[in-house]
């Protein structure tokens, strides 16, 4: 099925929206504890606890208006699920916190498995509105590899070493930013390698 196209702000809003939900769930209520059937609950686990069906509402939504879902989406979905999860029903944030580690070791593990292959993934799925020859997708996709395993190295360090809020505004907006000047940095990349695919202009006859 083809992919229906939406507005880019709409999409940006879908996917970002419930990573900035949880961030102003989590300042509001990380200085408090909540008695919840016996138990104790400090806020980060009950960001968490509301940031898991508004990720899964959100990427219906996004299925439903789109009519595909990103293999990435999809494996973020089940790794939020799951470890969310963990860290609602244990009462432990460390599970979600190792969630994102896990994601992009994933990514960079699938990465490196397609070029093992011989077969740079990306350039099946992002092809049709990235084109470009064969050898930028396989430098394009070993450099991906490399920076997703740098940013589960980095979400290791900052949640072992750092404050809880420091590591929520390293996942709000940190690796948001990381990412943007990731993709800022392959300009040169997208320039040598990239396909013109403007049209020929029709001859005309004198």
């Amino acid at each position: 099925m083809a992919e229906r196209k939406i507005s880019p702000a709409l999409k940006f809003g879908l996917e970002f929206g419930p990573v900035l939900a949880f961030f102003i769930a989590y300042i509001k209520l990380k200085d408090q504890t909540y008695l919840i059937h016996g138990t104790e609950y400090g806020g980060f686990v009950l960001a968490t606890a509301g940031f898991i069906p508004l990720l899964v509402i959100t990427t219906l939504i996004l299925w439903r208006l789109t009519g595909r879902l990103a293999p990435m989406q999809i494996a973020t979905l089940v790794l939020v699920v799951v470890f969310g999860g963990l860290s609602v029903w244990l009462n432990d944030p460390r599970f979600f916190k190792m969630k994102v580690t896990l994601i992009y070791l994933l990514f960079a593990g699938i990465l490196g498995l397609g070029l093992a292959l011989g077969k740079p993934w990306l350039q099946l799925v992002l092809a049709e509105n990235l084109p470009m020859r064969h050898e930028g997708w396989v430098i394009l996709t070993k450099r991906l590899a490399l920076f997703f395993l740098a940013l589960a190295v980095a979400n290791e360090v900052v949640w072992r070493t750092m404050s809880e809020q420091t590591w929520v505004n390293f996942k709000t907006f940190g690796l948001t930013i990381l990412m943007f000047v990731f993709l800022m940095a392959q300009s040169g990349l997208f320039k040598r390698y990239g396909i013109d695919q403007t049209p020929e202009p029709e001859d005309r006859a004198d």
